[in-house]
């Protein structure tokens, strides 16, 4: 089997301009009565979505949808499991950790018109609500020229268009699961106020780049935990590589502000490690930053989904 990009969500480009991440939990009340809402809920899913492509269809819409490794075993206990899938657990370092939260089910929606979100969305939970409650519901937005809300140009580590579809989507080294990608989902809060009292010159040397032309320091001039530094993932001597569609978000007059992180990778190791390294080598962006918590799910293939709403997939 090859894998197709076609065939997979919208998993490895665009993060957009108006985003909206929700996770939500399933009530586990009627396990049975569950499994054939969520069937409707992925049918539908894809419908409203050809819908709001036509009814504005220049709104740019991309979508994933995507299930965490309990909520696969609830709602697909007899079906075969990605490979890689499993609960995300708290992880630990040294200084800080990046804690797990609870959560069955994955949307990312984003587009270049508010109201296509909020329409997607306000459609979508029609046939959802009666049996989830909801995790966490949050907007974020694209900053001024792509940047990270700490100034920064987002993303740069990321591969290159042509071939960012090589590290977000599952290949033939599990084929029933191809197409399909890892998403792990973490939400960051900043302490702006501390971040805003350093020069230039030392938040250039925590990031690891110049703030205004992006340009790589040399490892000199970096800090020893510079994110750029602590952040990469080396596998058998050869860097790795995943596809971020990271956005911030903000309620600015209540200092509510922060990094919405999203992942997508072909394999959860390579972000795992990621985060490890992170961790181990304390990176400097968590001195400043509450980690609310994180969680991994699978992002079916667009077929897969199709089996799953025909109650083809239980």
């Amino acid at each position: 089997m090859v894998m197709d990009p076609n065939k997979a969500q919208d998993v490895w480009k665009d993060a957009g301009e108006h985003v909206q991440f929700t996770v939500l939990e399933l009530k586990r009340e009627d396990q049975a009565k569950e499994q054939e809402a969520i069937q409707e809920f992925v049918d539908r899913f894809q419908a409203i979505t050809r819908s709001l492509r036509i009814r504005d269809n220049k709104g740019n819409l991309k979508v994933s949808l995507g299930f965490s490794n309990a909520a696969w075993d609830y709602l697909f206990p007899n079906a075969p499991k990605p490979k890689e899938l499993e609960d995300y657990e708290t992880l630990t370092g040294p200084e800080y950790e990046m804690p797990a939260i609870k959560g069955d089910i994955f949307i990312h929606l984003r587009a270049n018109d508010e109201a296509v979100v909020y329409e997607f969305m306000s459609q979508l939970m029609h046939f959802i609500s009666d049996v989830t409650t909801v995790v966490d519901e949050t907007k974020g937005f694209r900053y001024f020229e792509g940047r990270a809300i700490i100034g920064f140009i987002d993303g740069t580590e990321n591969p290159e268009p042509q071939d960012a579809a090589d590290y977000a989507i599952v290949g033939d080294e599990d084929p029933e699961f191809i197409n399909g990608s890892y998403a792990f989902a973490q939400k960051w809060r900043h302490h702006m106020d501390i971040w805003d009292k350093l020069t230039t010159e030392d938040q250039e040397k925590a990031v690891g780049r110049k703030k205004f032309s992006d340009l790589e320091l040399s490892e000199q001039e970096k800090f020893k935990n510079a994110h750029n530094v602590a952040s990469q993932a080396t596998i058998d001597g050869v860097e790795q590589k995943i596809v971020r569609m990271n956005v911030p978000y903000s309620d600015p007059a209540s200092g509510n502000t922060g990094t919405y992180f999203i992942g997508y990778a072909r394999h959860w190791s390579v972000t795992k490690k990621m985060l490890e390294n992170m961790l181990e080598k304390n990176d400097f962006l968590l001195s400043f930053s509450d980690i609310l918590g994180g969680q991994l799910f699978f992002i079916p293939s667009r077929p897969l989904l199709d089996q799953i709403a025909e109650g083809e997939f239980n």
